[in-house]
């Protein structure tokens, strides 16, 4: 996975880029400071994506998403609750040809929720597999498990975070990363917020990951935003809430 080693100059530019948290995960993969890789570039403009999706880009600030994950050519990605499929095509055209997107909706998830993702099938994303099912699996080891503003569904309605978590990390290759983000709750409330309003204590992911056996190695502030009180439905203020994003890492002896 790791194309060449990468000098402290560059390195120290990714942390100040990205806010990346640990020793040791600027050599993991490839770096480029968000937006600039070509694979992400050639994403974004990718003519197939909706206007429903486009629209969201300047929110939803999707290339610093994928440069702060690795995101590259020829990755296996797998996809918690992918929603409508807005991560599901950038994935799927930043890993390209030889990498493969397995988008997970569990079998607890309404027909509505299924009929919504509308990327399988289509001709323009032939890389992304719908995986269904109890647990989350995948025919083949991962280098990455992605998950975006749905962290919080494995609480409610039938989820479990903590058989989730573990399908994560039994599906990554060691070393692979575990990506979560998702709208923030108020500080100590723990997963109280996640029916009503559709929010999570960030500190309850960060320790329900852990015990999975990941290591937090990178945190972003990119959706962070102050003016967002923890207290409204997110569907009332969608995109502009105050969200936090996560990197974890497998050990790479695991």
């Amino acid at each position: 996975m790791i194309s060449k080693s990468v000098g402290r100059g560059a390195a120290l530019a990714m942390v100040l880029s990205f806010g990346v948290l640990g020793a040791g995960l600027a050599t993991a993969k490839p770096t480029h400071a968000a937006g600039t890789s070509p694979a992400i570039a050639s994403a974004l403009a990718d003519k197939a994506r909706p206007e429903t999706d486009t629209s969201r880009d300047t929110a939803r600030k999707p290339a610093t998403l994928l440069a702060f994950a690795r995101v590259h050519p020829g990755e296996k990605v797998g996809e918690l609750l992918p929603g409508g499929g807005y991560f599901t095509r950038l994935l799927s055209k930043t890993v390209g040809d030889a990498g493969a997107v397995y988008s997970w909706i569990p079998d607890v998830a309404s027909p509505k929720s299924v009929a919504n993702f509308k990327v399988v099938p289509d001709v323009n994303y032939t890389n992304v597999s719908l995986v269904r099912g109890a647990a989350f699996s995948a025919p083949e080891k991962l280098d990455l498990v992605w998950t975006s503003q749905n962290y919080h569904d494995l609480h409610h309605h039938g989820g479990n975070a903590e058989a989730t978590n573990a399908a994560a990390f039994a599906a990554l290759k060691p070393g692979g990363y575990y990506f979560v983000t998702d709208h923030a709750g108020v500080k100590g409330t723990g997963d109280s917020q996640t029916d009503a309003l559709h929010r999570i204590d960030p500190e309850l992911v960060k320790s329900e990951v852990a015990k999975a056996g990941f290591k937090l190695v990178g945190e972003s502030k990119a959706l962070a935003n102050a003016a967002d009180d923890h207290t409204v439905s997110v569907f009332k203020i969608h995109d502009k809430t105050d969200q936090f994003v996560f990197l974890f890492q497998k050990p790479k002896g695991k």
